[in-house]
């Protein structure tokens, strides 16, 4: 490996990271941010003002002449509203479920989708590698810790968080199908607008939503809008540049840590000694979900599924 060829990966590690860390602390700006308003107003919000943003680097881009060469418009506005009904269920479900649940609860929760997408894979006839279901009971195993109570219930908060990520495991699929054809800067503007329209009807029906309310909110907005919808994700499709996908997932793997973490040092949220238990299961499945296993047992060539089991594509939290 060159000089210049090692430093990118550098830069592109670095990259990712931050995005993992922003990414992490968006759930905290997301439970702060319904101090002020409901949960429904804050996702049409933050998903219109990450649209109006990824619409201002496609002009930067354009103006630039950096053009993707996918140019089927047809199938970029087919996948994008495909893709904003998805989101507006996965992110809506996480949102409402932030209310009653702590941020890093529901940072590892979410975290699942990670172990999940290669699961889901099986019914595309995308096998992966059997270590997976390793990761899978561990997954099952840190859950019971982090949300199962005595009496074997989960919280309503800690279901819909749940719920979210399964959403977004078939957001996940979606981007893998879809991705390849489109440009996906565009991709990501017109599933963020489709986002914030649809999020407006139960925002309107359900909630009252103020101008004043929203200018109270506007630093957990503008957060999670765009530094976690735009910022975040320039840095990813940048880092996945450089860095190979399986160390491009688990560069972006720590975001449920950063989650946690971020919890207790702004909002004061404490995990209990079980939920911490719970959390580290969690994150050594998320890691096993990952790792490359054929290189790991063989050190033979990883055919590409096997590989990282899916590159994980960030859902839009």
């Amino acid at each position: 490996m060159t000089h210049s060829e090692h430093k990118g990966r550098g830069i592109g590690a670095i990259m990712l990271l931050s995005a993992s860390l922003i990414w992490g602390v968006a759930f905290v700006a997301q439970s702060a941010g319904m101090n002020y308003v409901g949960p429904y107003t804050f996702t049409a919000v933050r998903s219109a003002l990450a649209a109006i943003g990824l619409g201002i680097v496609i002009l930067i881009m354009d103006r630039a002449g950096i053009r993707s060469k996918n140019n089927d418009r047809k199938t970029l506005w087919r996948a994008g509203i495909i893709l904003g009904v998805v989101m507006t269920i996965a992110s809506n479900l996480q949102q409402v479920g932030l209310m009653t649940t702590s941020a890093g609860k529901a940072g590892f929760i979410t975290s699942l989708y990670i172990v999940l997408v290669p699961l889901a894979g099986l019914f595309i006839r995308r096998k992966p590698h059997f270590m997976l279901w390793f990761s899978i009971l561990i997954a099952l195993v840190g859950l019971y810790f982090l949300s199962i109570r005595n009496d074997f219930s989960m919280s309503s908060g800690d279901l819909l968080v749940l719920a979210s990520a399964l959403a977004f495991t078939f957001q996940i699929l979606l981007v893998d199908h879809y991705a390849p054809k489109v440009d996906i800067i565009r991709l990501n503007g017109i599933q963020f607008a489709v986002m914030a329209l649809l999020s407006s009807v139960p925002m309107l029906v359900l909630e009252k939503p103020s101008v004043s309310a929203v200018s109270d909110a506007w630093v957990t907005i503008v957060y999670a809008g765009l530094f976690s919808g735009c910022g975040a994700y320039t840095l990813q499709m940048m880092g996945q540049r450089r860095v190979e996908p399986a160390s491009a997932s688990l560069l972006l793997s720590p975001e449920n840590v950063f989650s946690a973490l971020a919890g207790w040092a702004i909002l004061g949220q404490r995990l209990s000694p079980r939920e911490l238990l719970g959390c580290a299961l969690v994150f050594v499945a998320v890691i096993g979900s990952q790792l490359p296993w054929d290189r790991v047992l063989s050190r033979k060539g990883v055919p590409a599924l096997a590989q990282t089991a899916f590159e994980p594509v960030k859902p839009q939290e």
